[in-house]
């Protein structure tokens, strides 16, 4: 366990690799109860929370959910969210931990007179169910269970799982298909117990940071923090399709224009190690005739792929793949090649 954002948090149960290959091959659990959530609701809360964020939200109907950033004025990232269309007057924002109290305030500052924002993290718990079998174990779990393999990804609906009344939403940060569980925290623990009783004879394994972290490296999403902050913009980031500069004004929309017509001067590239080494985040990267061009966000080994893999930034001149450089290790410079990404999809 550590600290984290101002929560308890299991780096790991059994150890990384055995959970990362559970939930590849089987079924992944995760209390993601860290999270924060937001709830928007008024009349004009739909053009408020468009304008806040990157994609387009009114492309929604009820029941659906779409991943997106939040920019300031400068065009980089407050954040980035998953936000639900619980109805045309009621949303649902689900913030990084860490980012919980900065995009409250963001949100609430921009709902004032227009609509109302009410911060639900603490009575929100949420569990993520991930991995090929994740549905078949949620229906095992519910009494009106086996309807939701026929949910959409990026859509939501409730259901009695462990019989408890939860919000389950089609999404994800693995890589996998799977459902993420919101419920009242004082269910929670009997919603995990019942999964994990009813998901070990089919090889569910509780998963903790580190196998999160292996996981979405894999499928290549972006950790905050890490690969972006409020230093980069999404364009950069590879997250140019969650920018929609055609929906109408945004915040940040101005800033996004001006950063495309004018080129980017770098981008985030996903690479493997072709030397002995694993990246780790901070490491700078150089290229191959040792001068600092850029920095690794990123790193680990990849379990699924049985590579040293990574993200990080470096000059739009060099982001093509097939594209050699160098990383520090500590020291060491060890050869790396720019690779496509993701590098690992599932079937």
């Amino acid at each position: 366990m550590i600290p984290f954002a101002g929560w308890e948090m299991p780096v790991q149960y059994k150890g990384i690799t055995e959970e990362h290959r559970a939930v590849r091959t089987a079924a992944g659990l995760f209390d993601t109860s860290h999270m924060g959530e937001l709830l928007m609701s008024g009349e004009y809360a739909a053009q408020v929370v468009n304008y806040l964020i990157t994609n387009d939200a009114s492309r929604l109907v009820d029941g659906q959910a779409i991943y997106t950033c939040a920019c300031n004025e400068a065009g980089t990232i407050l954040d980035d969210l998953i936000v639900y269309r619980i109805e045309a007057t009621k949303w649902l924002i689900v913030c990084n931990a860490s980012n919980r109290d900065k995009i409250a305030a963001h949100f609430k500052k921009a709902a004032e007179n227009h609509c109302e924002l009410e911060d639900t993290s603490d009575r929100t718990a949420m569990i993520a169910l991930q991995g090929p079998k994740a549905l078949a174990l949620a229906a095992l779990a519910g009494g009106d269970g086996p309807d939701l393999a026929k949910l959409p990804s990026f859509h939501f609906r409730d259901a009695v799982l462990a019989n408890v009344r939860c919000t389950v939403a089609r999404t994800g940060y693995t890589g996998e298909d799977g459902v993420e569980l919101f419920c009242p925290p004082e269910h929670a623990a009997q919603v995990w117990r019942t999964l994990v009783e009813l998901g070990a004879p089919h090889g569910l394994e509780a998963a903790g940071l580190a196998a999160r972290d292996t996981l979405r490296l894999e499928a290549r999403l972006s950790l905050y923090g890490n690969d972006i902050d409020e230093t980069t913009n999404p364009l950069e980031a590879g997250l140019g399709w969650v920018v929609k500069l055609d929906k109408g004004d945004f915040l940040g929309r101005e800033a996004l224009q001006r950063i495309k017509a004018d080129g980017l001067a770098r981008k985030l590239v996903g690479f493997e190690m072709v030397g002995r080494g694993i990246a780790r985040h901070g490491y700078a990267l150089h290229d191959v005739e040792g001068v600092r061009v850029g920095i690794c966000t990123s790193g680990s080994p990849g379990p699924t792929v049985g590579k040293n893999i990574g993200l990080g930034y470096l000059p739009t001149r060099m982001a093509a793949v097939g594209t050699t450089f160098l990383v520090d290790c500590r020291g060491r410079s060890i050869e790396a090649v720019v690779a496509k990404t993701p590098f690992y999809k599932r079937a």
